[in-house]
């Protein structure tokens, strides 16, 4: 299903609908530090794959609420949160030992998410919210208004602002984590989606419907440069080094922007229908989630090429990387 991000469940359909009229093998060891996971959220079949990058098998599944699609990690590495987009809820893993240790109620249809240190951010596709979760208590302490279709929260680096991309008003609100006020609106392309922060203050937004990442300025909320890339770009990851990786859903690839932002550095090719992206902090291996092909792929950044598929559960969605 190519018009739009990603496959949905039929309950979505209508929501989707209104929208659209609003407008093979193991890879050698990771170069980054041993025993790191990859955590995947397979929508389809309830469930979570836990993969090691060190001995590349398969750890655990574990079984989570309804159509699991969003998914962070916590700063320290402890904490694992994903999104049960048609339960309402937020599932807390422990990261260590793969247990459920909470069930937290947010808002209708949650979808992407963004951990930080004392507060988790859950935008609720539906109800044109942000519901803010207080780790400590695995409880939620605010509900933020937002715009049209929230898809992806993403928090700058010193945490001090979070980014949502609104996918029905093809804009990002902007919200100080202080007081949970929005303080602006930015304008970017198409139905944005995906959205990621450099360490040195740059957000990338997917923009799906219109085949560009907008780069902006967390400190300004101007947008600095318009990035064509693959048909349907819907995921973005960004890595230590500053390197940024979109998946590209209708083109089955995944675009590198070049350091500058002028352009696409190089184009590989991936699986059946790539959305989820997460990388290894120091820019070794990218992970990309291939929902029509529920597989895993395994990019090797140094070659530029996937040096390994990996099955994983029905309709992988989210992923993420845990810090070490």
């Amino acid at each position: 299903m190519r018009a739009w991000p990603r496959p949905v469940p039929v309950a979505m359909a209508a929501i989707l609908l209104a929208a659209a009229l609003v407008f093979a093998g193991g890879p050698a060891a990771l170069a980054y530090p041993p025993r790191i996971k990859v955590f995947v959220a397979n929508t389809g079949s309830r469930n979570l794959t836990v993969y090691d990058t060190r001995t590349t098998q398969l750890l655990a599944d574990i079984p989570v609420q309804t159509a699991p699609v969003g998914i962070a990690v916590a700063p320290d590495g402890d904490h694992v949160y994903v999104s049960n987009e048609l339960s309402g809820t937020v599932s807390v893993l422990d990261a260590n030992d793969h247990r459920v240790v909470a069930t937290v109620p947010v808002g209708s249809h949650p979808f992407g998410i963004a951990a930080g240190a004392d507060r988790v951010y859950v935008a609720n596709f539906s109800d044109g919210t942000v519901t803010v979760i207080d780790t400590a208590t695995n409880a939620p302490v605010a509900t933020i208004p937002v715009g049209k279709f929230p898809h992806t929260p993403a928090l700058s680096p010193d945490g001090q602002t979070l980014l949502v991309s609104d996918n029905g008003a093809d804009a990002v609100t902007v919200i100080d984590t202080a007081t949970n006020r929005v303080t602006g609106t930015i304008p970017v392309g198409r139905f944005p989606a995906g959205i990621a922060v450099t360490a040195r203050g740059r957000a990338y937004v997917a923009n799906t419907g219109s085949n560009t990442v907008s780069v902006v300025s967390t400190r300004t909320g101007l947008v600095l440069a318009t990035i064509p890339v693959g048909t349907a770009p819907i995921g973005v990851a960004v890595t230590g080094n500053g390197a940024v990786y979109v998946t590209n859903s209708g083109a089955d690839t995944v675009s590198r922007i070049d350091p500058g932002d002028t352009g696409v550095a190089s184009t590989v090719p991936v699986g059946d229908q790539p959305e989820g992206i997460a990388a290894a902090p120091d820019d070794s291996y990218v992970y990309v989630t291939e929902t029509g092909s529920d597989s895993l792929a395994v990019l090797d950044v140094s070659a530029g090429t996937v040096s390994a598929t990996v099955p994983v559960g029905d309709q992988p969605e989210g992923v993420v990387v845990s810090p070490g």
